[in-house]
């Protein structure tokens, strides 16, 4: 089976590329530059985890994404919220649709689909979860099946959507990575693309919250002298 994967280098797609690397035959990386404030640290440690790895990547540009409304991508303040809030409902829609890039999942996923189709890859591998599935739609199984049928009507080889940990919240990816021994010390999960992770931004506070709970060092602060 051969298996393309969206691989931001974020956690949850770190460990989703190690479960593909290890159970296909072979794997191909694609990593998007849409504008996204952390765009250049997420490249650097893709291409890192890929050289490692030995295994092929491609980055795509999708530079008109920086000309639409948002916090990531446009400059907008980002939500700020305390680790109290990451399970209030209401702080995190609010917080999820500040940083809401439109369309984003169907837009890559379709681009994978076609380089899929292309060079004749089975499976496309997302890093979708559950703990983000609560306020991210197109992170849901729903969103999957879904989309695996319009693969069926859009695409002549019908590759297939597959998220390995779409049942696992943050907590249970960490001790998934660590199980299989996944490049997290590699992976970014920060809004912002400075030396270090800012620490305060919902994405770093999940993060944290994982590891405290998994019991676990993060490694990438470990690796970065945290």
């Amino acid at each position: 089976m051969k298996s393309i994967v969206l691989l931001s280098s974020g956690l949850d797609s770190t460990v989703a590329f190690k479960e593909a690397y290890s159970r296909c035959d072979e794997t191909l990386c694609v990593t998007f530059d849409y504008g996204q404030r952390a765009r250049e640290r997420e490249i650097e440690y893709a291409k890192t985890i890929c050289e490692h790895f030995h295994v092929g990547h491609i980055v795509i540009e999708l530079p008109w994404y920086g000309t639409f409304r948002g916090a990531l991508t446009n400059g907008e303040e980002l939500p700020k919220i305390s680790s109290g809030d990451l399970d209030n409902k209401n702080i995190a829609k609010y917080s999820a649709e500040k940083v809401w890039v439109p369309a984003r999942n169907i837009v890559f996923l379709s681009i994978a689909a076609a380089i899929a189709e292309n060079y004749k890859y089975d499976v496309i591998v997302a890093g979708f979860d559950a703990e983000e599935a609560a306020t991210f739609p197109d992170n849901t199984n729903e969103f999957v099946e879904r989309f695996n049928e319009t693969l069926k009507l859009g695409t002549l080889s019908q590759p297939r959507v597959y998220a390995p940990l779409i049942s696992l919240d943050k907590t249970e990816i960490v001790k998934k990575g660590i199980g299989i021994d996944a490049p997290m010390e590699w992976s970014w999960s920060c809004y912002e693309g400075k030396e270090k992770p800012c620490g305060v931004c919902e994405s770093c506070l999940r993060r944290e919250r994982a590891f405290e709970n998994a019991g676990v060092k993060d490694p990438l602060l470990v690796r970065l002298g945290n």
